[in-house]
């Protein structure tokens, strides 16, 4: 049941309400690091509301500026796009271990970057990746709670509906972005609650069969990801080190695991762009052997991805396989979101680079040496990239090498 009645206030009240209450599940006694865009400043001001109001001692908000960035590639000089900030990730990593719960507001440009020189946006991003990778490494074990959620912003919304005029453009995305988190629910909370038992049900019967391997079909699509022994499917709400239970990302459809960093064979063509760091990334083709990307073409942005898989050992590798029904309510929006957050949750997807240990059993618990030897891979990234659709076939390869059907033309069996 819905409230299509509410107005806009009161629905970016409820989405700030759910990001707080289900996105970060608690916040009693905690400090809030967030960040966030300039454009998202009035939904920032509602989740600070909604922080506080749950017992947030401090909420810190940090915001990005799409001119600022783009000031620094017209003028700074070439050392420049080998430094980052680290400082800034250090206090952000100080943060977290003193028990911060971490908020990201995003709503970037899909091509801000588009035109400048891939070689400095991949050096940049490298630089940033490794000052991040202290913080990233306590977002990847669970450490804290942290969720992500999204803002309309202009720039965005002109990519996603082109034809209209921006203020209607703005208008139609956050109906879109309240509708797939979920917001016009008449009660958001408990459809929450509920969205998230049907998602631990769906772990449960993939827990069970405990698959080697899963095999994608399709349209230029022929891949197997061999799965890390002991491995744990996760999705919707999930508990933290610190005991608090809460949902990663706002929206979620997926349910995902660990693939390992070795066993990953086949060729595969994404099935929807990649917008990463302001360059967004089409029509990708890779081929893998023995778990690494040995070729890897793209309509655009080739330059860009080739320099992401070059950033470290992890990076040409996968850290997660995740399984979306392409019968999502984001894939029935019909629309294209130029947005990792959204396009992911609306089909099937992998990741390269970072894994998530908790989805490995005693994963948690490894020292860096014994994940990568159980397969986890480690790097210092982690980029979701969407591989299902209505056309691609899924099948569970069970221990003994005989398979099963999981999903057929991107529904559950």
């Amino acid at each position: 049941m819905t409230n299509d009645n509410r107005t806009f206030e009161a629905r970016l009240d409820k989405l700030a309400e759910v990001a707080v209450r289900v996105g970060l599940g608690a916040v009693k006694g905690q400090e809030v690091v967030m960040t966030a865009p300039l454009d998202a400043v009035p939904l920032a001001r509602r989740i600070t509301h909604h922080a506080y109001k749950a017992g947030a001692t401090i909420v810190t908000i940090l915001y990005t500026d799409d001119a600022t960035t783009l000031e620094r590639f017209a003028t700074a000089s070439d050392e420049s796009f080998d430094k980052a900030t680290a400082w800034l990730y250090d206090g952000m990593a100080a943060a977290f271990r003193s028990g911060a719960a971490r908020l990201a507001i995003v709503g970037e440009n899909p091509s801000l970057l588009a035109g400048q020189d891939p070689a400095k946006v991949a050096r940049a991003n490298r630089a940033r990746s490794a000052a991040y990778r202290p913080a990233l490494d306590l977002i990847a074990r669970s450490a804290i709670n942290w969720t992500i959620v999204s803002a309309a912003t202009p720039a965005w919304a002109r990519t996603v509906f082109p034809d209209l005029p921006e203020a209607e453009a703005v208008a139609r995305l956050w109906d879109a972005i309240f509708a797939a988190s979920r917001v016009d629910a008449a009660d958001p909370i408990e459809g929450w609650a509920e969205h998230n038992r049907a998602l631990a049900v769906r772990t449960g019967i993939l827990n069970e069969k405990r698959y080697a391997a899963l095999r994608f079909t399709g349209p230029g699509t022929d891949l197997e990801v061999g799965l890390c022994d002991g491995h744990r499917w996760a999705g919707g709400a999930g508990k933290a080190e610190n005991g608090i239970t809460y949902n990663a990302n706002i929206p979620t459809e997926e349910v995902f695991t660990t693939p390992h960093r070795a066993r990953v064979n086949g060729h595969v063509a994404a099935t929807k762009p990649l917008s990463y760091q302001g360059t967004l990334i089409q029509d990708i083709r890779v081929r893998f052997e023995g778990g690494a990307i040995v070729e890897a073409h793209a309509s655009s942005g080739e330059d860009v991805l080739r320099k992401v898989l070059e950033i470290d050992e992890g990076s040409c590798r996968l850290g997660e396989v995740a399984l979306v029904p392409h019968a999502s309510p984001i894939s029935l929006s019909g629309l294209l979101f130029y947005n990792t957050l959204y396009d992911e949750n609306a089909a099937s997807h992998i990741a390269l680079g970072q894994a998530y240990a908790k989805t490995v059993e005693g994963g948690g618990e490894m020292t860096p040496e014994q994940q990568i030897a159980a397969g986890i891979n480690a790097s210092l990234i982690h980029i979701d990239w969407m591989i299902g659709s209505g056309e691609v076939d899924v099948d569970g390869v069970r221990q003994d090498g005989s398979v099963e059907p999981v999903m057929r033309k991107g529904a559950w069996v």
